[in-house]
């Protein structure tokens, strides 16, 4: 009975990962970055990873993951959302979301030498980078866009006003 005990049938006041309003910054930004990753994979295996246009599209998951977490946030603290907490929130998811991705794609250049070689060859900038300098980039490339994508998203959401 004791490995029971926090089930959130037996203890209404359990409460998961993914329902705790303190964790939105988490279990949005680990959402991205599972999308960001199925994103990839489904781009490298399709043999389409050398086209850079379709990062593009990395920003769609970001925007949606940003989008949905805000709208978490504002839904458990009472349709009150405070716009610098806001702002906080949504670099935060991600940043999160950039961090995983950038972290799951080091280990994948690491693992995949031909990738990285691919990257050297063909990029303008190649012949500098490294599986080191490559997740870095792509970790600052995600935590700016996911600065931009909140400023605008936040546009679009109402916020209380200062002093509330």
């Amino acid at each position: 009975m004791q490995k029971f005990q926090n089930s959130s049938k037996l203890n209404p006041n359990y409460m998961s990962f993914f329902d705790n309003p303190n964790r939105i910054p988490e279990n949005y930004g680990l959402r991205i970055a599972v999308g960001l990753i199925v994103y990839f994979m489904a781009m490298h295996f399709a043999g389409l990873g050398h086209h850079v246009e379709l990062r593009l599209l990395n920003l769609f998951i970001l925007a949606a993951g940003i989008y949905f977490g805000l709208k978490k946030f504002k839904e458990t603290h009472g349709q009150h959302m405070n716009y610098f907490r806001a702002l906080v929130t949504g670099v935060a998811i991600g940043a999160i979301g950039s961090l995983v991705f950038a972290l799951f794609m080091f280990i994948y250049m690491k693992a995949d030498a031909n990738m990285m070689q691919s990257i050297i060859d063909n990029e303008p900038m190649g012949r500098y980078l490294n599986a080191y300098m490559a997740s870095f980039i792509i970790a600052l490339e995600g935590v700016f866009s996911g600065l931009l994508v909140t400023f605008v998203l936040l546009n679009y959401f109402s916020t209380d006003e200062v002093g509330q």
